[in-house]
């Protein structure tokens, strides 16, 4: 049990060398009011006079003082197997005078015999951080004191906690008081020694108080009394003592200081000693062995030793994690660079790579948050892009009143006897010209998700990159300018796609013959049910209104369709003339003559030339008017014309545009990327510029390895304790 405190103390010479708080190593924080005596029980603990004193706010940061005890018959020994260096200072301590010594940590191999000299060193060290007057700082003055006077003990002196703030302290000096008590206390391997003077009531006690902040139900608190002398005189500590008041469970243990007089008067603290036992025997002869300077230094080495016994398997796992990471951090900074060349060739092709294996998918480093890499472009292509076409309207920007003017318009001064093809072709290249957008923001899409993945392989694929900022510049710039290269090319050739579309109107595509083929039956299954739905009397009427009649239609239907025969009338007109051209479609019934004789009729009055330009002029203008029944079955056509053809030219774009964007852009970047990158970077003149590692690399290289040092001497530390040395 006694080997375990010098282990601690070795893990603290260990640690402090590289100045790291990351492991919370057992020891003991006295915390107290201002001016109760914690400065004091420490002096009693060494049992010289070491630390300052005084009225007012002294200790103005925290003191770390480690109580080595040394056999004086073999002092030099004893010193090299608790200081971990001192086999490396041989000379160290042959010089030494004196059975007492101290070391600080600021100061390095420098050895204090004279104990005046470690106070003047304290109040120095404290004024050059804090300031010469009142104010506090959280760097803490790390002091081992060497006797054989002592027990084995590490404790910290915290400053006293106060309430209003004096000479150049902060008005929040109470605040920053108190948060360094917790930053030190909060650490659950830390015992918190609560010194309350005894002439305060203890319920009103602000060390108990924040003790108990942190350390709810008590198990490491142990409380201690000062000042015992100084009560009020017809009244006594044996209630306190006794943990009657308030239960404490470490103990509560009462102590006797030296007086301010006596410090002036410069008396040694063996006779104060002395003089506390002689007055504990006559005020509290019961409990004298029980409390005492000397029983607390027996008792706080008990529970720190037990302590430790604890905290040491958790320690132990803790030191081996940390090793392990700072191990692979320090794998990640890299090793110096010897072979510039190589080095650069290897980060250029272990960049190419990962860039081709993220768009492949078998990059090392897969993202679980987003889509990235090859799996967004597929995203791109099919979700983004495809959802994008299907939701082009194939008749958006038509209104059936567009559809009525370009058929009058491309007829010119003659009336059309069929719906003239120009009126399709205008129109539907005005449709198929709206896929041209969405097109090259697809492609706009894939670049950007080809920049994205530089940044994603720079981050989680090649670290190294981070060592060399100019070097992960120049890649970025060269793969930015590729992508910008190619860009322009992938644009034109998805614009030609859509031109190729708009050159020439594919009329006898299969898909959209068949689509006419449907539509032809549609047309002549609607016509035949309007005819029987009919009543008799009615075809007889608008025969009459005809010179033909319905005996003319055999023959003049023939006639009216001259040399185009592929427009036959009936049925079987249909199946032979209807894959071959829409026209077939487009019959003239005695319902279309008897309208076109209706509406002659009805406009002889209003001047059938100026009725019809003011239509085609009005057309701007919402004109409340019914169209005709050839009117609206020619509207009709067309627009299911547009809408086929639209949806045949749709699914070419969306099959053909994704196809494009990877032979022109993906696939052309990801098979030149490794060429552009070695004939931009491989050249003997840019290597020294490129391989210049960031200006904290090193710095950082340089503490990860002396913190993996740390690491590795604490857990060699750890590891020659054997477990029977726990019990």
């Amino acid at each position: 049990m006694e080997a375990l405190i010098p282990v601690i103390n070795k893990l603290q010479d260990v640690f402090n060398t590289v100045g790291a708080d990351i492991i919370q190593l057992p020891q003991i924080a006295v915390v107290g009011t201002q001016s109760s005596g914690k400065s004091s029980v420490l002096e009693s603990l060494v049992g010289r006079d070491l630390l300052p004193r005084g009225t007012g706010i002294v200790t103005r940061r925290p003191l770390i003082l480690q109580l080595v005890n040394v056999d004086p018959e073999d002092r030099r020994k004893s010193s090299e197997e608790n200081e971990p260096n001192a086999w490396k200072n041989e000379r160290l301590y042959k010089g030494v005078d004196g059975e007492e010594w101290g070391k600080f940590l600021h100061t390095k191999n420098k050895v204090y015999t004279d104990f005046d000299e470690i106070r003047q060193e304290i109040e120095n060290e404290t004024e050059r951080i804090s300031g010469n007057n009142k104010g506090i700082s959280d760097e803490p003055i790390h002091l081992k004191i060497f006797s054989p006077h002592v027990v084995n003990l590490t404790l910290v002196d915290l400053p006293g906690i106060t309430k209003v703030p004096v000479g150049d302290q902060p008005k929040d000096i109470e605040l920053q008081i108190r948060e360094l008590i917790l930053k030190y206390i909060s650490n659950p391997n830390c015992i918190i020694l609560a010194v309350t003077a005894a002439n305060t009531d203890m319920a009103t006690s602000e060390a108990l108080k924040v003790a108990r902040e942190v350390d709810t139900d008590g198990r490491r608190t142990l409380a201690v009394v000062t000042k015992l002398d100084l009560m009020d005189a017809g009244t006594d500590a044996m209630d306190v003592l006794m943990g009657r008041v308030i239960p404490v469970k470490l103990g509560l243990i009462g102590v006797v200081n030296r007086s301010q007089l006596d410090i002036n008067n410069k008396k040694c603290v063996a006779d104060s000693i002395r003089d506390e036992y002689a007055f504990l025997q006559k005020k509290y002869p019961s409990l004298a062995n029980r409390n005492g300077t000397k029983y607390l230094a027996r008792t706080l080495n008990r529970l720190l030793m037990h302590h430790i016994r604890d905290c040491l398997p958790e320690l132990k796992t803790r030191i081996n994690v940390l090793a392990a990471q700072y191990q692979s951090l320090l794998g990640s900074y890299g090793e110096p660079v010897d072979d510039k060349s190589s080095t650069l060739l290897q980060l250029i092709t272990k960049f190419a790579t990962e860039y081709c294996n993220t768009i492949e998918g078998t990059a090392k480093y897969i993202e679980t948050t987003e889509l990235c890499g090859g799996a967004r472009i597929c995203y791109i292509f099919h979700e983004t892009f495809g959802r994008t076409l299907e939701s082009v309207d194939p008749l958006g920007g038509l209104t059936t009143i567009d559809v009525l003017t370009a058929i009058r318009n491309a007829t010119g001064p003659r009336p059309a006897l069929f719906v003239p093809e120009v009126s399709f072709e205008l129109l539907v290249k005005r449709q198929v010209k709206r896929l041209e957008e969405p097109s090259l923001r697809c492609v706009e899409l894939v670049h950007e998700e080809m920049q994205r993945i530089i940044q994603h392989c720079s981050n989680y694929s090649t670290q190294e990159l981070l060592r060399f900022p100019k070097l992960h510049d120049a890649i970025v710039e060269v793969v930015t300018s590729l992508l910008r290269k190619r860009l322009p090319v992938t644009n034109e050739m998805v614009h030609n796609l859509v031109a190729i579309e708009l050159a020439y109107i594919n009329t006898k595509h299969p898909d959209f013959a068949d689509a006419c083929g449907v539509m032809n039956n549609n047309i002549e299954e609607q016509r035949r049910n309007r005819m029987r739905e009919l009543p008799s009397a009615v075809p007889r009427d608008k025969s009459l209104k005809g010179p033909g009649g319905q005996s003319v239609w055999p023959t003049e239907q023939p006639s009216a369709e001259g040399d185009g025969s592929k427009m036959a009338g009936g049925a079987q007109g249909e199946q032979e003339g209807g894959t071959g051209t829409w026209r077939g479609m487009l019959k003239k019934g005695e319902e279309s003559q008897g309208e076109d004789r209706n509406k002659q009729q009805s406009s002889v009055p209003a001047s059938p030339q100026r009725g019809h330009a003011v239509n085609l002029l009005d057309v701007p203008v919402p004109v409340a008017r019914k169209l005709s029944a050839r009117e609206q079955r020619d509207c009709e056509v067309i627009e299911r014309l547009i809408k086929s053809y639209f949806l045949i030219v749709r699914k070419n774009i969306q099959d053909s545009v994704p196809k494009a964007v990877m032979h022109f852009l993906v696939n052309h970047v990801k098979d030149s990327l490794q060429s552009e990158l070695v004939g931009q970077l491989y050249k003997p003149a840019l290597l020294d510029d490129l391989l210049t590692e960031s200006e904290d690399m090193a710095q950082r290289r340089n503490e990860a390895a002396d913190m993996l040092k740390a690491l590795q001497r604490a857990s060699q530390v750890i590891a020659e304790i054997r477990e029977t040395h726990l019990w």
